[in-house]
């Protein structure tokens, strides 16, 4: 398997077994029903739905197999695992927010760090042949210069806050059970594939988390009131949600032995992200869903007393180019574009039936998009 097609990622998919853990959450919905639609049997373990949350938008509770638990539950969680016996595992459950993390260090530090533990503890205990991919984030890097390049897959991992830290505490504990258990050399005794993936900042419909940008812009402007913006010139690798997500798929479909190269080539760490050209400052992304939207305005409400985020975050994406022949399709602006045409359609009252056509729309475009000029 090469380029990402729907032909290829439906000949791996179609009845494949697949756990998707935080698959009531952002990210985990919109992988879901790409799954769903790509005709895998897909299971989510994940806490209970947010309101409003895509999850229940999209009424994924009728297109999947959906347990509720929380990963810190590793009896509940292995019993998940022996019961629906998946073959591939994309792991996403986390705490997610940067700020949040500072009023609840002991949460994100037990659900990122121990909660991952518990998922390859139970992979390992469970010793059925299988792939897993472990989604982690950009943030994951030592980010203590703010360098302007691209961050690669081999510089340091760590982090300032604890958001960060807890993403880099996971890369290394990948590390470590790859390496203990799973090694890559001696992939035909043990049959676990175990990769993990960095993502850049992700937008796209249906995201409607606190102290996240795009959810915070859309507020404001169903609200018709100002955008407040706290942090107006940070650099972000924006990109529709759509971009990491095909390459978790296309990373899974290698790990499970589809391609030219040998699954063990592919069981280390990735990076998707867009081009770097198409990082842009936070106040840069306002202002093109503003423009999207038709209508609005934002005023800058930085505070210098805020906990510390990274000022420039930017990924290089050369080594999933090259080896996965994985590229970003859409654009800043058609990412932008995608983002806002969801909401819209969502504020005018869109029914879940169509808000799922959407998405699949969406989905079915991006598969069909070729590489932007």
């Amino acid at each position: 398997m090469g380029v990402l097609s729907w032909n290829d990622l439906q000949s791996v998919y179609r009845g494949r077994r697949v756990l998707v853990t935080g698959h009531t959450g952002f990210k985990g919905a919109w992988l879901a029903i790409w799954l769903s639609e790509l005709g895998a049997e897909v299971t989510g373990y994940s806490l209970a739905p947010l309101q409003p949350s895509l999850f229940t938008d999209l009424r994924l509770k009728d297109r999947c197999q959906h347990v509720e638990g929380d990963l810190r539950d590793r009896a509940s969680l292995a019993a998940t695992l022996a019961e629906h016996r998946p073959e591939i595992v994309f792991h996403l459950a986390a705490q997610s927010l940067v700020r949040r993390s500072y009023r609840a260090p002991l949460e994100t530090i037990e659900a990122n760090i121990l909660g991952t533990a518990h998922l390859l503890e139970c992979i390992r205990e469970d010793a059925r042949p299988r792939a897993a991919v472990i989604v982690t984030s950009d943030k994951c890097y030592a980010n203590g210069g703010e360098s302007e390049y691209g961050y690669r897959e081999e510089d340091p991992v760590g982090g300032r806050d604890i958001y960060s830290m807890s993403k880099g505490a996971v890369e290394l504990l990948v590390s470590s059970y790859r390496e203990c258990f799973f090694p890559p050399l001696d992939l035909e005794r043990h049959r676990i594939a175990l990769a993990s993936a960095r993502a850049g900042n992700v937008i796209g419909g249906g995201d409607w988390a606190t102290d996240r940008i795009v959810p915070d812009v859309i507020r404001a402007l169903g609200a018709k009131e100002p955008v407040k913006v706290r942090n107006a010139d940070s650099v972000r690798p924006w990109q529709h949600v759509l971009e990491p997500l095909g390459g978790y798929l296309l990373l899974g479909s290698h790990l499970l032995g589809n391609g030219a190269a040998r699954p063990a080539s592919f069981c280390e760490a990735w990076n998707f992200g867009p081009e770097l050209r198409d990082g842009r400052t936070v106040r840069e992304l306002v202002e093109a869903c503003i423009a999207s939207w038709g209508s609005g305005t934002w005023r800058d409400c930085r505070d210098g007393n805020a906990p510390h985020e990274a000022r420039i975050l930017r990924l290089n994406i050369e080594k999933a180019f090259l080896r996965l022949d994985w590229f970003p399709r859409w654009n800043f602006s058609q990412s932008v574009r995608q983002t806002v045409d969801w909401y819209q359609a969502q504020h005018r009252g869109a029914t879940s039936a169509q808000l799922s056509a959407l998405c699949i729309e969406q989905i079915h475009a991006y598969v069909a998009a070729g590489r932007p000029s």
